[in-house]
């Protein structure tokens, strides 16, 4: 990790891919990056405006337990739940992070300085839980940047209509299929509509979709490579950044279109695009790719601090590689499909994959933390 004072001179790269319209969120949060400065210094150094955290986050944060070790004293003196524990340590760091980020948040009327948090992934199928728990994370953050992050699962669809019905800002997960995202799309608007009924300010109201990249290539790159074929190999890493900018072409026709112009005439905010999963998994692939080649206007790109500082240090800005790209990218995904590989069935496997990863890193935090406060004395 970077210190505040190690500004570098190839963060060209970086301010580029600002001045493109691109909004460069950090993917990690832990207590040490708060306290040490660090995530300060990245905001100072490296344009970064927004910050991401999801269960498997927390669970390396927390697990070391590097810099929790007072705070997991004074739970287990007052013999709090394992749960509740859970929830007072990450809401600590998010609202530590959120103060942090706050001139941004002024600075840019709300749209970036946001720092996300995520619901309890195991209740990614339980929409009245969901809405709950959303309601919950953004009392006990109690920070106007606070944005929580919603699933997109099916019942999570209904949970986001509700939540920003009731002007919660939210960040909506876990999306990799284009059907999936254009109903995330629609919740959005919905929830929209509801906070207008209302009365509600729509302009207090952001939101971010944020749609997978990496783990499609990963996948698909897998089927093709059983294959073998000259015509499957040469189809390797595309899908993924063919599968994004087809996102990207659906944002602008559902943001173009007449429901939105009537929201949007009431001071709304569009749902922006997040790349996530920007860290390359294939290590043939230049580490900046799901970077250089997802430039586009309007999105905001998370990147684990590995890949931030790649692309500090020599990523490859060359303007917009997404818009226009459109008719590539359907060549690519057909030519996929062609081979027997199903589009389909791999969007859905990475979704109930994605959601059972962080049900299975939140059991393992929540089993740390037990074992933390038992260590103490008391009974979790």
């Amino acid at each position: 990790m970077i210190t505040v004072t190690e500004a570098t001179a190839s963060a060209g790269a970086l301010q580029r891919l600002s001045d493109e319209g691109v909004s460069i969120w950090l993917d990690d949060l832990s207590r040490r990056r708060i306290e040490s400065g660090n995530l300060a210094g990245l905001v100072a150094t490296r344009n970064v405006v927004g910050v991401t955290t999801n269960p498997s986050i927390f669970q390396a944060a927390i697990g070391s337990g590097e810099g929790y070790e007072e705070q997991l004293a004074d739970l287990a003196v007052r013999g709090v739940t394992v749960d509740e524990a859970v929830r007072m340590m990450t809401t600590a760091d998010v609202r530590a992070a959120a103060d942090v980020l706050r001139p941004v948040y002024d600075a840019t009327g709300g749209r970036d300085g946001r720092v996300s948090i995520e619901v309890d992934p195991r209740l990614a199928h339980d929409t009245a839980a969901t809405v709950a728990e959303a309601r919950q994370l953004a009392w006990l953050v109690d920070r106007p940047n606070v944005m929580i992050k919603i699933p997109a699962t099916k019942a999570g669809l209904p949970a986001i209509t509700e939540v920003i019905g009731a002007g919660i800002s939210v960040n909506v997960t876990l999306i990799f299929s284009l059907e999936r995202y254009r109903e995330v799309m629609d919740a959005y608007l919905a929830g929209l509509e509801q906070a207008q009924a209302a009365g509600l300010d729509l302009s207090a109201v952001h939101s971010v979709a944020s749609f997978f990249v990496s783990r499609v290539d990963a996948e698909i790159d897998k089927r093709l490579t059983l294959l073998g074929t000259d015509e499957a190999l040469a189809l390797k890493g595309r899908a993924a950044l063919a599968n994004a900018r087809l996102a990207y072409e659906a944002y602008e026709q559902v943001f173009a279109g007449p429901r939105w112009q009537a929201l949007g005439g009431a001071r709304a905010n569009r749902q922006r695009p997040l790349w996530a999963s920007t860290g390359v998994k294939d290590p043939a692939y230049k580490d900046t790719l799901y970077v250089d080649e997802l430039v586009a206007p309007g999105t905001v790109n998370t990147m684990p601090e590995a890949t931030l500082n790649a692309v500090a240090d020599h990523g490859d800005v060359q303007g917009d590689t997404v818009s226009g790209g459109y008719a590539q990218a359907r060549a690519d995904l057909a030519a996929v499909e062609r081979l027997g590989i199903s589009y389909d069935e791999v969007v859905r496997q990475l979704e109930d994959e994605g959601v059972a990863k962080f049900e299975v890193a939140w059991q393992d935090l929540l089993d740390a933390v037990t074992k933390s406060l038992n260590s103490k004395g008391v009974d979790a």
